[in-house]
């Protein structure tokens, strides 16, 4: 929506000027009114609530051509109107553009999203001063209506969407190993065909959209909301390559069909005689998550095989586990198969199947021409190779580990550094050298007098915390005590930070957190650092401030130690560079009633977080907003007023609440409301 279109508030009252808010609510009602190709899911919602939409834009266009002066009672509902309408339409697009599957699982919780925005728009035409306004008496019959409708409006949920979903949820049951070949296609190709997916175009745009889906719940929704969406896209990609044949649904064109074949894992030949020949491609040869083509084979430390995407995807997400065994994984790393890499160019030469998506690699796909028995012989060579690497980087970490042991300060020095370098590169190197014992040498050199010594000893350890396993082993070695005297006082700077980065990295485990948090010192030290580091120090104890903050005690230590004045200091330090780590843990400690309380203190952070909302980045926008949201519910009427007489806060917050992620659009929203109503009661008083 145009920015231009969201008029800023009056300072003096809180109110949108009346003119601009009318055409404002003409233009976001055209906007809803006219959106194209609706849904199929929340088919009676989303039309209901355009006919209510339509009703009110004839009000506001009686309004607009009328010319007359609005009551001053009229303008807080017709404010209220327009942020209804808003996030009517934000909700219509974003079941239009989301994924059709993800919608039908979420059925319930939409339908009450459409009923909560029926109620507030019968509280809003509560305040509504009809008999006030010059509109003809049959619009008037009309609002009033609508009115009665809107307050005794009841939850509607579809039967028939319902329904879909419970046989949807049986779908997603049989979707297993163990299960696929008894999945009842008939009942899965008429569930996908009533919401939409009748070919396999709109199969492959489904996919898209859930995987979208995942990489936004990732972040929020948590492992079984992932796991859920990934079992839908599973489930997807498995039927469209069975599903479809010659007579069955609507087909795409010879284009299309032969894009998504390929993409799908079969195979789709345009021979002369203009007959179309499908190819399954064999079980061995399908990644177990996506059941596409394996592009690209790797082995993880279970000894299944997978797509490197698609199990890279997987790990991202936060699993630890083998998809296909439920084994948990030792370790990470991902072993290039180029044994079943050689078995597949040779089916694929010999089915004639691309071997990439991409059209216009001709370079690569003569490259992969040569002889398949040269392949197979070069794969052979290579995991002996990587056989022979990992073999000398288990004696090297040995070696070294002996010269940590036993070895005089010079030799303890350069073996931890040999050990650092080491662990900088591959999760591999890192279980190796834990396995070799070297944590708690490592651990006992923390106290080590020589600088060298010392840095090179907290910074092996923070490369070997990147390991999960490893952080355990770190934590049980009794590291944190050391850690926190290298973090205190270190002898080098860069000693001190890479102990900041050391405790984040190992905070990232939720018990670690709390351990971490316990210690005395700790949160104390990670304070001092920020005070006292190098722009790149204050970054790594703000991160690692930020981690600990989680866990609702260490938000309290946090601001016993001074963190907030420091934290609201770092806001204004462009040298710092570190102004979305500030924000974002005050916005951490916002959550305790001590971290609420300091926040408030300052003068100075209100007018720095309105020049944020102008200038700052997407993610220090929302966090600027969680702020000031937060401190005008515990401040009220205080912080409301500095806000409003800011001449920079409204328009800031309009344009966020127009144009900023979904998270910082409801939280300006939000603030934007709390606003007016501050403004109107303020009014009322006066009057």
């Amino acid at each position: 929506m145009d920015v231009a279109l969201v008029p800023p508030l009056m300072v003096s009252t809180g109110f949108l000027p009346t003119g601009s808010l009318l055409q404002s609510l003409v233009h976001i009602c055209n906007e809803v009114c006219s959106m194209e190709k609706l849904p199929v899911l929340q088919g009676r919602n989303i039309s209901t609530m355009i006919r209510r939409i339509k009703l009110l834009a004839s009000l506001f266009e009686e309004i607009q051509e009328s010319n007359g002066p609005l009551p001053p009672s009229s303008i807080l509902c017709l404010t209220e109107l327009f942020s209804v309408i808003r996030r009517v339409k934000f909700l219509i697009q974003d079941c239009k553009d989301g994924s059709s599957l993800w919608g039908l699982m979420q059925t319930e919780l939409v339908s009450n999203q459409f009923y909560v925005l029926v109620k507030e728009l019968g509280r809003a035409l509560d305040i509504l001063p009809l008999s006030l306004l010059k509109v003809t008496a049959d619009i008037r019959e009309q609002v009033e209506l609508l009115h009665r409708q809107a307050k005794r409006v009841e939850l509607f949920n579809h039967l028939k969407e319902l329904q879909r979903r419970e046989e949807l949820l049986v779908l997603m049951g049989s979707n297993s190993e163990k299960n696929k070949g008894f999945i009842d296609l008939v009942k899965v190709r008429d569930v996908l065909s009533s919401i939409g997916l009748r070919n396999t175009v709109d199969y492959e745009e489904e996919t898209s959209k859930l995987e979208a889906e995942a990489r936004k719940q990732a972040g929020s929704g948590g492992l079984i909301v992932v796991s859920n969406i990934n079992n839908l896209i599973s489930l997807v990609s498995y039927c469209k390559t069975i599903i479809f044949t010659d007579d069955e649904f609507e087909k795409p064109s010879k284009e299309d069909m032969k894009l998504q074949c390929v993409r799908s894992g079969r195979y789709y030949d345009h021979s002369s005689s203009s007959k179309s020949l499908i190819l399954n491609v064999p079980h061995e040869f399908r990644c177990p998550i996506s059941l596409d083509l394996i592009r690209d084979p790797v082995i993880v430390a279970s000894g299944h095989t997978y797509d490197r995407n698609s199990i890279a995807q997987w790990i991202n997400s936060g699993h630890q586990t083998c998809p296909k065994s439920g084994q948990k994984l030792i370790h990470i790393a991902l072993i290039p198969n180029y044994a079943l890499k050689s078995l597949m160019q040779q089916w694929c030469e010999e089915n004639n199947v691309p071997t990439t998506e991409s059209s216009q690699s001709s370079s690569s796909d003569l490259e992969r021409s040569n002889s398949k028995r040269e392949l197979y012989e070069d794969a052979v060579d290579h995991i002996s190779v990587v056989k022979a690497a990992v073999d000398a980087v288990k004696l090297t970490a040995e070696f070294l580990v002996g010269k940590l042991a036993t070895g005089s300060p010079d030799i303890q020095r350069q073996a931890a550094y040999e050990l650092r370098l080491l662990a900088k590169t591959g999760m591999d190197n890192r279980r190796i050298i834990a396995e070799a014992g070297a944590i708690p040498f490592l651990v006992t050199l923390l106290k080590s007098h020589e600088p060298r010594i010392q840095e090179n000893a907290v910074t092996a350890l923070l490369n070997l915390s990147i390991y999960n396993n490893n952080k355990i082993l770190i934590m049980a070695a009794g590291a944190i005590d050391n850690i926190v005297n290298v973090l205190e006082s270190g002898n080098t700077m860069e000693a001190r930070e890479n102990a900041a980065a050391a405790i984040f990295s190992l905070s990232m485990i939720d018990d670690c957190k709390v351990t971490i948090g316990k210690h005395p010192r700790a949160i104390l030290a990670l304070v001092g650092l920020l005070k006292e580091g190098t722009p790149a120090g204050k970054k790594d104890a703000a991160i690692a401030l930020f981690n600990l903050a989680f866990y609702n005690a260490n938000k309290v230590s946090a601001v016993f130690a001074g963190a907030v004045p420091l934290l609201i200091e770092l806001l204004m330090d462009d040298k710092a560079g570190i102004t979305d780590d500030a924000l974002a843990v005050l916005a951490q400690l916002l959550g305790c009633s001590e971290g609420m309380e300091e926040i408030g203190k300052s003068r100075i952070l209100v007018p720095i977080l309105i020049d944020l909302l102008r200038f700052g980045s997407p993610k220090g926008k929302e966090n600027s907003i969680t702020l000031l949201l937060g401190l005008c519910k515990d401040g009220g009427e205080e912080v409301a007023r500095r806000l409003l007489m800011n001449p920079r806060s409204i328009p800031s917050l309009q344009s966020l609440a127009a144009d900023g992620s979904l998270k910082a659009r409801r939280k300006a929203d939000a603030l934007l409301r709390l606003l007016n109503r501050c403004c109107f009661q303020s009014h009322n008083q006066i009057g």
